[in-house]
């Protein structure tokens, strides 16, 4: 029985293709687990020739201990006060809270994320979305704040580090396919990382509705299994 995020769809047509997706629950990851001792535990006797394992940002950066306690942070005024002009939305608050706003600030430094911050009023002023996280760099756009809900509460979570070369040591050790991919409920859905052979378009497409979740569902891995390569299209082919 495959449980998956509620609404979504565990076998999906795409290009004339069945994929098969198949979310893996797993404990709450945290230090000092290792990534590749989780994968390997969690995929062991599930993994087929072909399967595309995708892994979920924050799970990587967990086991890779990129994890902040909130309430060892200190918000600077500039963390308060950048804090307040992030735009909120219903998936995660993001930089949206002075905490994970100074946490980008040490990681991205003080002039970049200024620099952001002033270009991205400018953005915004003149219909140009998205200026700051072109400025700050992804490991911003990757940090998640301390929410009230889901997992890791307690902790500011950075980015995961050096995704492209993760994904392809696991690749080789386990003989998949593998990706990160930060996802949300709100249409974004990036890929940060990804082993060679990936297919990067096709893997936006198969996962851009979210279907491991990102609360309570304690799914961060999912298996993507193509069931047939050619399927007859009786009606809309994605």
């Amino acid at each position: 029985m495959i449980s998956i995020s509620q609404g979504k769809l565990a076998v999906i047509l795409r290009h004339r293709r069945i994929c098969l997706r198949i979310p893996v629950r797993t404990h709450e990851i945290k230090p000092p687990d290792q990534l590749e001792e989780v994968f390997g535990r969690y995929t062991h006797g599930l993994l087929q020739k072909g399967d595309i394992v995708v892994l979920s940002e924050k799970m990587v950066a967990a086991a890779q201990g990129r994890l902040v306690a909130t309430e060892t942070i200190q918000p600077s005024w500039l963390a308060v006060f950048l804090a307040k002009k992030v735009r909120k939305t219903s998936p995660g608050i993001g930089l949206g809270s002075p905490e994970s706003m100074q946490v980008a600030i040490w990681e991205c430094g003080k002039l970049r994320i200024l620099f952001a911050a002033v270009f991205g009023m400018i953005g915004k002023w003149i219909g140009m979305k998205g200026l700051f996280y072109r400025i700050a760099g992804r490991q911003a756009a990757w940090i998640d704040g301390d929410a009230p809900y889901g997992m890791l509460r307690g902790n500011i979570t950075l980015g995961p580090a050096q995704p492209n070369q993760v994904c392809q040591q696991l690749a080789r050790q386990f003989g998949c396919q593998v990706a990160i991919m930060d996802v949300n409920d709100i249409g974004g859905c990036e890929i940060c990382g990804a082993s060679p052979a990936c297919d990067r378009k096709l893997l936006i497409d198969l996962m851009k509705d979210n279907p491991l979740g990102q609360d309570v569902e304690q799914t961060p891995i999912g298996i993507l299994r193509f069931l047939s390569e050619h399927a007859p299209c009786f009606f809309g082919c994605g």
